[in-house]
């Protein structure tokens, strides 16, 4: 099995339907599998008195004003569920609260994610495995403890799911990646393991894919100076492309493990050892 691509739109579009567009059509361009966003409902996933606080943006001037600018309403949803179809690439959202995941179900996407922040939300986690998607379950932030009884939710349900490496720094630096855990994860919990990625670049990511991860997700940006907090953490479209390209070709070089002599050896091995047989 390949692994699947996930170009993490998040909120790198701004608010924008132009700028998600863009992105969407960088991911289709460089190869990605899918693209993902977030969905929230920020008066359940803030209290009041921080949405009242004081924020300057392009939107207003509280924090309220700030979070509400980079949600997607219906509207948006419905276009972005058209203009993927229309290219030809699946999308997904992960849902940060109940209602989000409710919000969701009406575009009957093929996969969903939990997100780091959300994997103890034991009510959430319940209400994704009961749709019995393949449900992609990030780790950051997480002890085995907290893995263990997600795990169980969605075994429990017989739901498909695999577990993503995660390192929920912004950038994450090299030395914090561990990229060992894949192993560990996966001989711990008997099960598929991504490697959901925060880091400046493109070498760890390809050390990921040689580790026999079934996904990848990068965040993805048209320029990582643009407004937003993840935006230092992600691709630009060159980027992207290149390793899109080293990660089909991992794939390729790993092989079967099993010791052979390619056709293309026999006439140089003659050759060369043609003085002593």
């Amino acid at each position: 099995m390949s692994i699947t691509i996930i170009a993490e739109v998040g909120i790198n579009h701004n608010g924008s339907m132009e700028i998600c567009k863009e992105l969407i059509d960088v991911a289709v361009k460089t190869g990605c599998d899918a693209v993902k966003f977030q969905k929230r409902d920020i008066d359940l996933v803030y209290t009041q008195e921080f949405l009242a606080e004081p924020r300057e943006s392009q939107w207003g001037t509280t924090q309220r004003d700030q979070k509400q600018g980079l949600e997607f309403d219906a509207d948006d949803y419905k276009e972005i569920d058209r203009y993927c179809k229309e290219q030809g690439i699946e999308w997904f959202a992960s849902a940060w609260d109940l209602n989000s995941q409710k919000f969701l179900r009406q575009f009957d996407c093929n996969y969903n994610k939990v997100a780091s922040a959300m994997l103890v939300y034991e009510d959430l986690l319940k209400m994704i495995a009961e749709e019995g998607k393949r449900t992609f379950v990030s780790t950051g932030m997480s002890t085995y403890d907290d893995i263990q009884k997600a795990v169980d939710i969605f075994r429990d349900a017989n739901c498909p799911f695999e577990l993503m490496h995660t390192v929920s720094t912004y950038p994450m630096q090299p030395e914090d990646a561990n990229l060992n855990v894949i192993n560990t994860l996966r001989d711990k919990f008997q099960c598929d393991v991504g490697y959901s990625g925060h880091e400046i670049g493109k070498s760890i990511s390809v050390a990921a894919a040689a580790l026999g991860i079934t996904s990848l997700e990068r965040h993805i940006t048209l320029d990582r100076t643009m407004y937003g907090s993840d935006q230092t953490a992600s691709m630009e479209p060159t980027g992207l492309r290149i390793l899109v390209g080293g990660i089909r070709k991992v794939e390729l070089a790993m092989g079967d493990g099993v010791k052979r002599i390619i056709a293309d050896e026999v006439p140089i091995a003659e050759k060369l050892r043609a003085h002593f047989s």
